[in-house]
């Protein structure tokens, strides 16, 4: 109903136009109604095959040839029409015709007139199309890699479960052996850092300070397997309240360091920094090492640089360095960024 509606309209524009100057409107309605079948044939050869098939599909040397060829043959119909002006309503007098009519320039421009402004038409509807499509296809790679990117951060949670798990309760293992007196206060601690691990971490983002003190928890229950052999120097210089960052960032630092640290004269030695500000956060471990050890590699660490590509990519600077008697880790995390839900 839409195209009937079109081409009456159509009709009746081609009926004005090329009445001008001519008093007889039948005659000017049935040429008008001779032109229609090439405009329409012209128009829906443009906007069904040349558009969509050769334009839109970048076949452009197609578009031009076949182009040319519809060009030719309606430029051949519109001289038929011509002389069916002549004929027909005109009785051969040429003086008869239709000023218009006479002017094969006139009439083509008419016809091209609307086949150019359906085409148009056409075109901006395909590429909206396209345009939908292309963008509908960008939120589901989106969706997929978002998908994705979360299950990778459950995969490296899966990993730091269990690791975790092993090396607190090795320690506390060792001291039941022992059925030392400070078992019942590790316990403690331990509550405390389960209830962390199993509660807390599954949150995207928890406050500073509670990541800092299921650090001390945890020094607190490797000085008590260390005892005499162990010091440990904890600065904080926090200068905001309601920081947050993504829980277990700093754990694996710390137990790398009681992991891979080396004992020198009798005492390993660790200090941690933690500074923050209202956009940013400064981690940073050092323990007694030698070159040879191997304080840089570990389960632990690799799961955090991976975290850290997912959760801060381009937010983040860690420089790790061993040198002959100390390891260094140093890790600064722009808080402002946007990150993923873990």
């Amino acid at each position: 109903m839409l195209h009937i509606l079109f081409w009456c309209v159509v009709l009746l524009f081609f009926t004005y136009f090329f009445g001008v100057g001519s008093s007889n409107f039948n005659n000017t309605l049935i040429y008008s109604l001779f032109l229609m079948p090439i405009t329409i044939a012209l128009t829906y050869v443009s906007i069904y095959k040349l558009i969509p098939d050769y334009l839109i599909t970048k076949r452009y040397y197609h578009f031009v040839l076949y182009s040319i060829y519809t060009l030719i043959i309606s430029a051949y119909l519109v001289m038929v029409s011509i002389f069916f002006s002549l004929i027909y309503i005109s009785n051969f007098e040429y003086s008869n015709m239709n000023p218009i009519t006479r002017n094969i320039l006139f009439v083509m421009t008419g016809i091209y007139l609307v086949t150019f402004i359906v085409s148009g038409f056409k075109l901006m509807k395909l590429n909206i199309i396209a345009s939908n499509k292309t963008k509908t296809l960008k939120a589901k790679i989106l969706e997929a890699q978002l998908k994705l990117k979360e299950q990778e951060l459950k995969y490296l949670k899966m990993q730091i479960h269990p690791h975790f798990l092993f090396n607190t309760l090795n320690t506390m293992y060792g001291y039941a052996l022992k059925k030392a007196e400070e078992t019942p206060e590790m316990i403690l601690k331990l509550s405390n850092l389960l209830d962390y691990l199993l509660y807390q971490v599954d949150k995207p983002l928890v406050s500073l300070q509670q990541e800092i003190n299921h650090i001390e928890d945890y020094v607190s229950l490797e000085q008590m397997r260390f005892n005499d052999t162990l010091k440990v120097n904890i600065k904080k210089s926090l200068n905001v309240d309601d920081l947050e960052i993504a829980p277990m960032l700093f754990i694996p630092f710390v137990e790398n360091s009681f992991k891979h640290g080396v004992i020198i004269d009798g005492i390993l030695n660790i200090t941690i920094t933690i500074e923050a500000q209202s956009n940013f956060v400064v981690f940073s471990i050092k323990n007694s090492s030698t070159e040879s050890s191997s304080s840089n590699e570990g389960l632990g660490l690799d799961n955090i640089k991976k975290r850290l590509e997912l959760l801060y990519p381009d937010q983040y600077n860690l420089q790790i360095a061993n040198r002959e008697s100390e390891f260094t880790a140093v890790l600064r995390i722009n808080t402002k960024s946007n990150i993923a839900n873990d």
